[in-house]
């Protein structure tokens, strides 16, 4: 019974991790507004600005959702704020697919 437990555990996190996978494509025709700073390749476009591009997806939607939730307050978080505010959880795992993808 100990090592069902952690089985289980593991196997559930995993299951989870699986179905919340974005769509990349449904994340490129979302990604137009973000090409403005990120750059259409994913590669800022401005100093400063983080590249996109291979990004760990489980970041971008945590990032995402922290400045939604306006738990990020930085500097760049009153740019981030309104843009993430339109996305819903799903946006937000189809861009993370989108960008992760890339090289």
């Amino acid at each position: 019974m100990k090592v069902l437990i952690p089985l289980t555990i593991a196997l559930m996190a995993f299951s989870g991790s699986a179905v919340a996978a974005g769509d990349a494509e449904a994340g490129k025709a979302k990604a137009a507004i973000c090409a403005a700073c990120h750059g259409a390749n994913g590669i800022a476009a401005i100093p400063g600005y983080p590249n996109l591009a291979g990004q760990n997806e489980q970041y971008i939607v945590s990032a995402l959702k922290a400045y939604k939730n306006g738990e990020r307050t930085g500097a760049q978080a009153m740019v981030m704020k309104p843009q993430a505010a339109m996305l819903s959880d799903a946006d937000m795992e189809n861009l993370a697919a989108y960008f992760a993808q890339m090289k």
